[in-house]
């Protein structure tokens, strides 16, 4: 256990540079999967190459974010937050340095697995350093730089690649990446790791299949699946509706705007009593559902009304979730926990459209959006009667 002087309010600055690492990968994340088409003329036509350099990014979380999770948990996150940023620089300039697009894949894989590695260890600090009783608001901050990362990241990733293209973009991104490593370095206490009792592979089964990991975990992926559906549908939607890039464009910029707003405000209500988790949980995925049927019903109307719905659900969802496994977590195992729940959370980034995707193939867009309300809401029934279980 960290001692007073690195617990609770009065270290609230030393919280900073983590929100500025959660802002930084999702900045990275959505800064040059939102450009590439534009300063890749030769590639342009090619889908299936597109396609792969944004999965790279992702792919390499989902395969690598548990293990540094666990890393952290042994030699403590703030080398492996420092590691990582370092390593998301260093993978940034490469591509500067080399200023071809042949490399651009190792760029984005380097990034993706930097990412991998100071995302579970910045999440992980932020638990550790929260006091008892406020994880909600420390979740809801830091889901809140996260989200403005997502936002801004198209937008200002843009106006970076039209003064300068892909190299000024990176060039931007490892800047990025070395303030945020000496900002942490100067401010973040070192946890030192925990004793830890021995984990056989059966114990490690057994806990994340509880139900106090598996609850948050499952809404976290269920609320992660449908802002990306919101993100990538919404504007095929309101093109299918006959509507301008500038409709769509504003439809998603208010889901992540709701998002990023409904975060702090979620946070707070939990550490003040006025919601539990099962509640807050149970009320997200219904507001989210309800996102996820107005984006069924056709023109601008619906296509805004659900980006406001799928917006705030998600928001209230995500500071909730990362509370609850905060609070129940060993400090010792906190690594490998968030580490497991990013993990469910890029699952659900990748699952979403997967399935929205596969029922418009065989039926319509509007079809898919229904079969997605349908398992939101069978997740939010679920959480309902628990809540109504422990009451």
């Amino acid at each position: 256990m960290s001692d007073g002087k690195t617990r609770g309010d009065g270290a609230r600055w030393q919280m900073w540079p983590l929100y500025a690492a959660g802002f930084t990968t999702a900045f990275g994340a959505h800064a040059v999967a939102a450009n590439l088409v534009f300063d890749l003329d030769d590639l342009a036509n090619s889908l299936l190459y597109l396609g792969l350099l944004l999965a790279l990014y992702d792919g390499a979380e989902v395969l690598l974010k548990p293990v540094f999770g666990t890393l952290a948990d042994r030699i403590g996150a703030k080398p492996v937050l420092l590691g990582g940023l370092v390593a998301f620089a260093a993978a940034s300039f490469l591509f500067v340095v080399v200023a071809d697009t042949d490399w651009l894949w190792l760029a984005r894989l380097g990034q993706g697995a930097a990412a991998s590695a100071f995302s579970p260890a910045a999440s992980s600090s932020v638990a550790r350093l929260t006091r008892k009783g406020k994880h909600g608001s420390a979740f809801g901050t830091y889901g809140f730089y996260k989200s403005l990362g997502y936002t801004l990241g198209p937008l200002l990733g843009g106006v970076i690649v039209w003064v300068g293209g892909l190299t000024l973009l990176f060039a931007v991104m490892a800047v990025l990446a070395l303030v945020v490593a000496v900002w942490a370095t100067v401010s973040v206490p070192a946890l030192p790791p925990l004793p830890r009792a021995r984990q056989t592979v059966i114990d490690l089964v057994r806990r994340l299949s509880d139900r106090q990991f598996l609850g948050p975990t499952v809404a976290l992926a269920v609320s992660t699946a449908a802002l990306s559906v919101g993100v990538g549908f919404l504007p095929v939607a309101g093109v299918n509706a006959g509507l301008g890039p500038i409709a769509t464009g504003a439809a998603v910029s208010i889901l992540a705007l709701c998002a990023a707003f409904a975060q702090p405000r979620a946070g707070r209500a939990l550490d003040a009593e006025t919601t539990t988790v099962e509640r807050g949980i149970a009320w997200g995925l219904v507001v989210t559902t309800a996102g996820l049927a107005l984006a069924m019903i056709p023109g601008l109307i619906g296509i805004l009304a659900a980006a406001v719905a799928v917006g705030t659900g998600t928001g209230i969802i995500t500071p909730l979730g990362f509370a609850a496994l905060a609070a129940s977590t060993p400090e010792e195992r906190m690594g490998q926990t968030m580490g497991a729940a990013e993990l469910g959370r890029e699952l659900g980034d990748a699952g979403g459209p997967l399935i929205v995707a596969g029922v418009a193939a065989v039926a319509t867009l509007t079809a898919g959006f229904g079969v997605l309300a349908v398992i939101t809401l069978a997740i939010g029934a679920d959480s309902a009667r628990q809540h109504a279980l422990r009451e």
